[in-house]
C-alpha cells in the first residue's frame, strides 16, 4: 500500500522569551494564576520576524533532516491563520526563500487544527500520485493579533513554526489515517476579527471552549483508534495540540492514557496554534521519544470550531 511517510522534522522558535513574571508587569495577573490554569510558564514572541521567517527556518531544518534538497519538493503547504499578507500565501514566500522552484504552494486555514488539516491534504496528494515529496509547515504569530490588555487571552499564546517533509512509498510505515471535523455554529466562542474592524484581538469564551475541546479531542482520538483497529495500549506517544495543560491532561485521563506517553511542551512555548504539534513532534523525535515502528496519535482542536486527529506508524 502506498503511504505518506514523514522523513524529516524541523522547528524554530523566536529568541525573545516572555515569562509569566514579565506579564505581571503588563496586565493584572500572576505567575501562580497562569501556571495553575494553563500550565504555561513562558512563551516565545517575535521581535520583528514575520511568519514566513519562522517557517523558512523550520522548513530548512526539516529538509536537512530528510536528506532531500529543496528542489526535490513537489508541494508546499503552510498551515497558518496569521499569514505575512492577505496574499500571496505564506507558502509562496517559503517556496521562494528555500529555492523550491519545482513545487506549487498554498496555505491552509484551520486555526489550531491547521497542521493536521494540512497533513491530510498532503497525504491525499501523495496517495493519489499528485506529489511525491511534500513539505508541510505549521506557523503562527499570535503575538501580533492579541489584545495585550486582555489578561484572559494574552497569557495563552506564543509564536513559532514546525515542519515535516513527507514522501510517498510502499509499505506499512506512514500516515495510517486522518480525521477532520468542523462546526461553524461555535465560531463565536473563539475567533479573531480582522484588523481595522473596530474589535481587535483574539476573543474567547474560555470555560465553554474548554468543555467542548476536551469532548471533541477525546472523540476524535477514539475515532482514529477505531478506524485502525487499535487500542489505547497500542499508542507509543500521544502528541496533542498544546493549548492548555488541563485540556491535555483531562483528555489523556478520559482516554486512560498514562502521562508518560503524552508529549507536553506547553510550559515553555504556550499555545503556538498550528505550529504546536509539529514543534512537539520535532522535539520528541530529537529527544529519542519517537523511534522506528512507533505508533503516534495526534489530536487538535481550534477555532471554527475545528478538530482533527491522525495516526502515524513511524
Amino acid at each position: 500500500m502506498r503511504r505518506s511517510r514523514i522523513i524529516g522534522t524541523g522547528s524554530h522558535l523566536p529568541r525573545k522569551v516572555l515569562t509569566n513574571h514579565d506579564l505581571e508587569g503588563m496586565v493584572d495577573t500572576s505567575d501562580e494564576w497562569i501556571t495553575t490554569r494553563t500550565g504555561i510558564k513562558e512563551r516565545r514572541i517575535v521581535d520583528g520576524e514575520k511568519p514566513s521567517d519562522l517557517a523558512t527556518v523550520a522548513a530548512l531544518k526539516a529538509i536537512d533532516s530528510s536528506g532531500l534538497e529543496p528542489g526535490n519538493l513537489d508541494l508546499i503547504i503552510v498551515a497558518t491563520v496569521t499569514p505575512d499578507m492577505t496574499f500571496p500565501s505564506t507558502a509562496c514566500f517559503v517556496q521562494e526563500r528555500i529555492g523550491a522552484g519545482k513545487a506549487f504552494a498554498f496555505d491552509v486555514s484551520a486555526a489550531c487544527s491547521g497542521f493536521i488539516y494540512a497533513l491530510d491534504v498532503a497525504d491525499r496528494y501523495i496517495r493519489s500520485g499528485g506529489a511525491e515529496h511534500v513539505l508541510v509547515v505549521g506557523v503562527d504569530v499570535f503575538s501580533r493579533i492579541l489584545d495585550w490588555s486582555d489578561r484572559t487571552t494574552c497569557i495563552l499564546f506564543g509564536d513559532g513554526a514546525g515542519a515535516v517533509v513527507m514522501k510517498g512509498e510502499e509499505g506499512e510505515r506512514g500516515i495510517l489515517s486522518t480525521h477532520l471535523h468542523s462546526d461553524g455554529r461555535y465560531w463565536k466562542m473563539l475567533y479573531a476579527p480582522l484588523n481595522g474592524c473596530g474589535q481587535e484581538g483574539v476573543k474567547m469564551q474560555g470555560n465553554e471552549t474548554f468543555k467542548v475541546a476536551v469532548r471533541m479531542m477525546e472523540q476524535v482520538s477514539m475515532e482514529a483508534l477505531r478506524s485502525n483497529g487499535l487500542r489505547v495500549e497500542d499508542i507509543d506517544l500521544f502528541i496533542p495540540h498544546q493549548a492548555n495543560a488541563r485540556i491535555i491532561k483531562t483528555t489523556a485521563e478520559r482516554l486512560s492514557l498514562p502521562l508518560d506517553r503524552v508529549y507536553m511542551n506547553i510550559e515553555r512555548y504556550g499555545n503556538t496554534s498550528a505550529a504546536s504539534i509539529p514543534i512537539a513532534m520535532d522535539e520528541a523525535f530529537r529527544e529519542g521519544r519517537i523511534r522506528d515502528g512507533h505508533i503516534l496519535l495526534l489530536a487538535a482542536f481550534g477555532g471554527g470550531f475545528t478538530w482533527a486527529s491522525s495516526v502515524i506508524r513511524w
